[in-house]
């Protein structure tokens, strides 16, 4: 396949999970309502996908090993179809739940599959700002589907915003099949043996960069999903913002988060990665103690936290690519486990922050800001620390 569309399916197969999350969030507050549920059913839909997300990986990652990228795609996203067609025709809170935790599930494949075929196509530091192209183009679709959920609920009501999710799948399912070629050239027959699994697992659990670079990776991923799954509640509910400048919120936060991805690249041309993710996470840290100060002298207003996460989605952007592409680097004859483990826990984490923030939120800022400021920390540490040690050098 030629580079272009090589990034162009990349963007398109990372994209597929700011549009499952992102484009719904306007509409949550409303389907919350309308559904009769708690805050913490609510919630539920979201951090439900994420863990069936996480785990469907543990599953994808060895098939696609053993039968190829191409054709775990296909079934992925034809699951993922009819999941999100299910989505739109959920009756009670408690459908909702499982047809998102069923859309979560096989999104797994899509993710999962790209981060794989990163490391099929390049060595760590190439795969690495593959990885950073690729979620440039992620950062566009995060751009687009807040202020078009916004609108959609808006104009057509909660509901509209899960169809508009189905038609994306349906579509990105075509483009699969027509352009996409296989890029497991050495597959591995073996991928599913008990034994095999167990120590290709076991050798990938075992080594630090593996998990010097999920940390990074997965503490970034937590601090966003805390900001996705309350940020709709904050600026609508607490902030009395519309629905549709809520999403030009989160548009100006995707701006800031592309932003990050090309100065990640640029950086890592003249820097080298460790010195580009210190620099990240000098961001990071800034977003958290800013957040975390204002908040302390209640002064944290809508603005205050854009600007706040200005900094956190600078950081973001550079820890996102580099932290994927190089804990899957060591690995090109397991690159699917690799990336499903990596995945893993990066769900887990989110689904572990957003359990704590179903029941933490108390119609204040303030969860949101506690938070932002653990991570930050936590982000600074490995950036600071384990990277350097671990880290690839130029």
């Amino acid at each position: 396949m030629p580079p272009l569309l090589i990034t162009f399916l990349i963007a398109l197969l990372l994209g597929i999970q700011p549009v499952t999350t992102d484009l719904y969030l306007p509409a949550l507050p409303a389907l919350t309502q309308a559904l009769g549920a708690s805050m913490p059913q609510a919630q539920l839909t979201f951090s439900a996908t994420l863990l069936a997300f996480g785990i469907s990986q543990l599953v994808w990652g060895p098939l696609s090993d053993k039968y190829g990228r191409r054709p775990i795609l296909l079934a992925g996203l034809a699951c993922y179809t009819l999941g999100s067609v299910a989505c739109f025709f959920a009756p009670t809170i408690t459908s909702l739940i499982m047809a998102r935790a069923l859309q979560g599930a096989a999104m797994g494949a899509s993710v999962m599959c790209a981060r794989a075929m990163v490391r099929d196509l390049y060595a760590p530091i190439d795969g690495a700002r593959a990885m950073s192209k690729g979620l440039t183009g992620l950062g566009v679709l995060a751009c687009i589907s807040p202020v078009l959920g916004g609108l959609l609920t808006q104009s057509f009501g909660w509901r509209a915003p899960l169809i508009a999710i189905a038609l994306f799948g349906f579509l990105l399912l075509i483009i699969v099949m027509v352009w996409f070629q296989e890029t497991a050239t050495r597959l591995n027959p073996k991928a599913l043996q008990a034994s095999n699994l167990f120590a290709t697992v076991q050798t990938i659990l075992s080594n630090p960069i593996f998990w010097t670079f999920c940390a990074l990776s997965s503490f970034s991923y937590g601090a966003l999903v805390i900001y996705l799954a309350s940020s709709s509640f904050i600026f609508i509910q607490l902030f009395a913002w519309s629905k549709t400048s809520y999403g030009l919120a989160l548009l100006c936060n995707s701006l800031f988060y592309i932003s990050g991805t090309v100065m990640g690249r640029r950086l890592l041309v003249r820097r080298g990665l460790t010195q580009t993710v210190a620099i990240g996470a000098c961001f990071t840290l800034t977003g958290g103690l800013l957040i975390g100060l204002l908040a302390w002298c209640n002064q944290l207003g809508p603005y205050a936290v854009i600007a706040s996460f200005f900094f956190i989605m600078l950081g973001h952007g550079i820890h996102q690519p580099f932290g994927q592409a190089t804990a899957v680097g060591p690995f090109p004859n397991a690159a699917g486990t690799a990336s499903a483990l990596n995945g893993f826990v990066m769900m887990l984490i989110g689904f572990l922050s957003l359990r704590w923030l179903g029941f933490a939120m108390d119609g204040t800022v303030l969860p949101l800001a506690g938070a932002t400021l653990v991570w930050a920390v936590l982000i600074a540490l490995v950036a600071f620390t384990a990277v350097q040690q671990y880290g690839p050098k130029r």
